[in-house]
């Protein structure tokens, strides 16, 4: 199986997705920012960092981005797509996802480990968990904190679409909300980092608990 992750102005979780990549037993692929070609990969990873340096506002700019194009089409197609943390914001600039990553409610930069919660296993990025399973993954962001109005948040929790939730809530995000799907479930946005424990080396490989799942969902 082959994954692409994207490579922004400003990524900086790009090499370290492409490591994870690797770890999960997946070829990585590289996708420049400025190319409109996915080259024909499985899956796509949209990493963390500071597209653009998150002028206007984070993933504002990345979402206008020569790579998007095809990446669009590939998610309104049913491929499976990763954001992490940048890259979960933009994807919901691209609208590929609901609801906005504000800044936190304490105004401050959050730099830790949290406990997250998954919630369910019906995405190819949790079908290899378990529903009810906690996981330690950091988190690193100073725009973290998920919105939606009243009407969506109650059509993703109808709908099953809470993918991650905070055990304790790191930024001020409704309903303690640390990932969300897609109406089709294949486009996946968390803020949490699976790729930054990927090896005991790193202190921790469970975020290729996350990462892996896509290999499940294929069959591989």
């Amino acid at each position: 199986m082959r994954i692409g992750v994207t490579v922004f102005p400003g990524s900086n979780c790009d090499r370290d997705a492409l490591y994870a990549v690797e770890r999960m037993g997946a070829e990585p692929v590289g996708l420049w920012h400025a190319e409109a070609d996915l080259k024909g990969v499985d899956a796509v990873i949209v990493p963390g960092g500071f597209s653009y340096g998150d002028y206007l506002r984070p993933g504002a700019i990345a979402r206008f981005a020569g790579v998007m194009g095809p990446l669009e089409e590939f998610a309104n197609e049913g491929g499976p797509v990763l954001g992490v943390c940048n890259g979960f914001q933009v994807l919901c600039e691209a609208h590929l996802l609901p609801g906005a990553l504000l800044q936190n409610t304490h105004m401050r930069f959050v730099c830790d480990r949290v406990r997250v919660r998954v919630e369910t296993t019906g995405t190819p990025w949790t079908a290899g968990g378990e529903v009810g399973e906690e996981l330690t993954l950091p988190v690193a962001h100073n725009e973290g904190n998920y919105f939606a109005d009243a009407e969506t948040l109650a059509r993703l929790e109808d709908e099953d679409r809470v993918v991650l939730r905070y055990v304790e809530n790191p930024n001020g995000s409704a309903n303690d909300i640390a990932g969300v799907c897609s109406e089709g479930r294949n486009v996946v946005g968390v803020m949490p980092h699976p790729e930054r424990v990927s090896d005991p080396a790193l202190g921790s490989d469970e975020g290729l608990k996350i990462l892996r799942s896509v290999l499940v969902g294929a069959g591989v």
